[in-house]
This record gives structure tokens, C-alpha cells and sequence, in this order.
């Protein structure tokens, strides 16, 4: 699937994307592919600590690759493999450190060398990660060193053509060359086309659309909106630090997102049509309604905003939840 979606966004504009051209055998294939993908990363996200995707960094990002009339599903692309560069980077710092407190002789300031050099060419892996997911969409369109040098010069950065490839190299072995990881758009497009198959009663393409700007909006809040996540599924305003390392694999949960972002992008359209859609999300993914509302009802008080009409405060977030399921249950 992540080949087949790859090729498809990268081949068509966002204006000519259309559903329902792939077999009914090819998008099962598929989908249980993405599954097992998304399966893996959850796992190998548990006892992860910590973010790179800051609103900062996430805006640097897509002003970027909109500059550079990059394809949206590069920007996405772009973002995680920085992600994945950077929490490497840290856990390598951090290994650093650990060691030097255990072994006296070991030279003190190694580690923070690492952490110095990681800031001072942050930037210039930032843009390697962009060019990158830029290489990863060939079909559509490559970002040259030229261009890459001349804005790093812009900025004020001096580096040779050198330094840009030996950057990128380095994102390359630090991520052992696997960078060419499905984003979240790969699976909205491919529950998208599932929906349409199963006489989903709001067009895909319609639904497409809001999906990429509500994408946009969890990548550019991604903090404020999990933790809203966080407080409605524990029911509590103060989660634990516990608590908030275990929901650190909840944030990896791209499948999680996905159906979030249908369901708040169903309710957006056409919110008699939204317990259909959440339903049938429900029977593809297995995710339990409950979390598609939490999920949906976290995007939507971040997108459209949490007061309801004649009411001067918004609805406590596990109250609006249930509200949503119960309609969803109902329907269903």
C-alpha cells in the first residue's frame, strides 16, 4: 500500500484526486499492510519520551515545502523523518551522558559536543529531511542542492555542496535507510477509499479535502491536541507523568489519527451523516467508538471550538464525548 499510495499521490495533483480506481483485492492487501506497519511502530513507541514535532518546527516545515511547491504528502513525510532523526539524536546524547557517568574516565564533555553540534546544524538537517521526502516522491518533483544552498544562504548559512550531502547521509545512517515510512495521509486515503466502497453517504473527495487542512491542524497543534486526548480518555485534568508516558504510543497511532480525522472531517460536512462514517470506521479499524469520538471531538475544539450554540462555556471534553459515541451507538 505505501507504494501504491505513494505512486498515486505523486502522480495526480490534489485537484484531480479521485477514489475507487484500485481492486477491491489490492486495497485489503493493502490495509492490512498499513495495519501491521502501524502495529509496529505503536509497539516500538512504548517508552519513548519526549517530541520533535513542535508547532515551530511543524510550520518551518510546510512553509517550506510550500515555497518549494512541494506535494502535501512530502511535508508530512518531511516531519517524521526529522522526528525519527531527532529522537535519535537524543537517545544518543543521552547514552552519551549515561556512560560518561559511569566510566570517570571518559572525557566530560563529549556529550555535550554532541548536543552542541545537533543544535548548530539543525537547520541544515531539517532542510536534508525535506529534501529527502522530496527524493521519496521523485514523480513529482526534486528539491536540487542548488535550491537547497541558495535559501540555507538566505538564512544566513554558509555550506558547500559537501556538507548538504554528507547531512543527509547522516539522517540516512541514523535511520539505517529507513525513511520511506507511510505518513497519516496514507491512511486517511486508503480508509477513504474503503469508505467509498462501503457506501459511505459523504464523498470521498469531498471529505479529502478537510482531512488534509484538519492533517494540517493536528501536525501544527500536535501538543494541545493530544493532551486533550490525554485528559478525556483518563477522564482527569492533571494526568500523571505516568500516565502521560504510557499515552506516548497513542501519539505514534497513525491508524488512531486517521479515523480521527475522517470522523471530525464527516461531522465538519455533514454532521447527519457523521454516526454513519464513525461506524463504518468502527468495523474497518476495530477501534472502539469511544476513541473515535474522544479522538474526533479533541480535533474538532481545536478546529471549530469546543462552545456549542447558546452556550457561553464549552462542554467538558469526556462529556461531549460520550455525547458523540451515544449518537454514534444509536445509529449504528
Amino acid at each position: 500500500m505505501k507504494m501504491d499510495g505513494s505512486v498515486r499521490r505523486s502522480l495526480v495533483s490534489l485537484s484531480d484526486f479521485h477514489f475507487g480506481a484500485v481492486a477491491t483485492e489490492t486495497i485489503e492487501d493493502a490495509l492490512l499492510h498499513l495495519a501491521q506497519q502501524n502495529e509496529q511502530a505503536v509497539q516500538a513507541a512504548v517508552g519513548r519520551r519526549g517530541s520533535f514535532r513542535e508547532t515551530r518546527i511543524v510550520e518551518f516545515v510546510f512553509l517550506l515545502s510550500e515555497q518549494w511547491c512541494l506535494e502535501k504528502s512530502v511535508s508530512y513525510q518531511a516531519v517524521e523523518i526529522l522526528e525519527r532523526f531527532m529522537v535519535k539524536q537524543a537517545e544518543n546524547i543521552c547514552r552519551q551522558a549515561t556512560l560518561q557517568l559511569r566510566d570517570e574516565k571518559t572525557e566530560p564533555q563529549n556529550w555535550r559536543a554532541l548536543k552542541e553540534q545537533l543544535f548548530n546544524k539543525f537547520i541544515l538537517r531539517l532542510v536534508s529531511c525535506v529534501q529527502l521526502a522530496s527524493k521519496l516522491s521523485f514523480h513529482y518533483k526534486i528539491i536540487s542542492n542548488v535550491t537547497v544552498l541558495n535559501f540555507l544562504q538566505a538564512l544566513g548559512y554558509q555550506h558547500t555542496k559537501e556538507e548538504l550531502l554528507e547531512s543527509e547521509l547522516d539522517v540516512l545512517k541514523s535511520l539505517n535507510f529507513q525513511v520511506n515510512l507511510p505518513t497519516p495521509l496514507a491512511y486517511v486515503e486508503m480508509l477513504l477509499e474503503v469508505l467509498g466502497y462501503n457506501g459511505c453517504l459523504v464523498p470521498a473527495t469531498q471529505l479529502h479535502a478537510t482531512c488534509l487542512t484538519l492533517l494540517d491542524l493536528v501536525y501544527l497543534l500536535h501538543e494541545p491536541i493530544y493532551e486533550s486526548l490525554l485528559r478525556a480518555s483518563i477522564e482527569n485534568s492533571t494526568p500523571s507523568q505516568l500516565q502521560g508516558e504510557k499515552f506516548m504510543s497513542v501519539k505514534e497511532d497513525f491508524m488512531l489519527l486517521a479515523v480521527g480525522i475522517i470522523a471530525a472531517s464527516a461531522f465538519i460536512q455533514n454532521h447527519e451523516c457523521w454516526s454513519q462514517v464513525v461506524g463504518h470506521l468502527q468495523s474497518i479499524t476495530g477501534i472502539a467508538l469511544e476513541s473515535i469520538a474522544e479522538f474526533s471531538y479533541a480535533i474538532l475544539t481545536h478546529s471549530v471550538g469546543a462552545n456549542t450554540p447558546g452556550r457561553q462555556q464549552p462542554v467538558p471534553p469526556h462529556l461531549a464525548a460520550r455525547a458523540l459515541r451515544a449518537a454514534a451507538s444509536s445509529n449504528t
